[in-house]
């Protein structure tokens, strides 16, 4: 993209930063941006997502990305896992933002992997890998201390293919659009749902919850 069309980007993804109280160096901003050019790029040819213009992406995919950022119950070092990454969020832009934490993005479609893995090359991505296989059957080294997903399942299922996974002090994180009452109902017994955080995305009119969950 040309300076003249990047400028736009960067001020609506400032602003939306602000909005978060987040603060990114330049760096992380302009990997960001990139990571935006990049799957406007391929998008045109593999159709990864139905966002086309590069000015809707930065609030869809980025700030959407961003908005629960703050509100992960995750340390320094933690290893997050991104179930059904897609085309890679939240994953990449979390990764972008937090360097220390150890993300894994998870999808069993090929040509969404393929071009993870390529982003995290032009991205010079040390902390994400990538895997291609299905939930159920990943087996990782370690378990993960927080286990996220846009848009995957419902909850019950979500939580259910994931079980394995989760360290025992770990949380659930599941992005929501709107409040989803009949899918809390809906969770097992044996686990808890901790809070419910409202998110506010400039450029989004639409409701965004982040629902945390941990065994009970």
């Amino acid at each position: 993209m040309t300076v003249a069309a990047v400028a736009p980007l960067a001020q609506t993804l400032a602003a939306g930063l602000t909005a978060f109280g987040l603060t990114l160096s330049d760096a992380q901003q302009q990997s960001l941006l990139a990571y935006v050019e990049l799957l406007a790029k391929w998008n045109k040819t593999y159709s990864l997502t139905a966002i086309r213009e590069p000015e809707r992406m930065v609030p869809h995919h980025l700030l959407d990305s961003l908005a629960p950022l703050q509100h992960f119950k995750a340390g320094d070092n933690a290893r997050i896992l991104d179930v059904g990454s897609g085309f890679g969020t939240p994953g990449i832009p979390l990764a972008i933002a937090r360097p220390d934490w150890q993300l894994v993005l998870l999808d069993s479609n090929h040509k969404k992997t393929t071009f993870l893995r390529q982003a995290i090359v032009d991205l010079k991505l040390a902390n994400v890998t990538v895997v291609t296989e299905r939930v159920e059957a990943y087996r990782p080294e370690a378990p993960f201390n927080v286990i996220t997903s846009r848009a995957f399942s419902d909850l019950a299922e979500f939580v259910k293919l994931t079980r394995h996974l989760l360290a025992d002090d770990g949380e659930w994180a599941a992005l929501k659009g709107v409040y989803p009452h009949e899918e809390i109902a809906l969770l097992p017994a044996d686990l808890k749902v901790t809070g419910v955080d409202t998110l506010n995305v400039p450029g989004i009119d639409a409701e965004r919850h982040l629902v945390h969950v941990v065994r009970g």
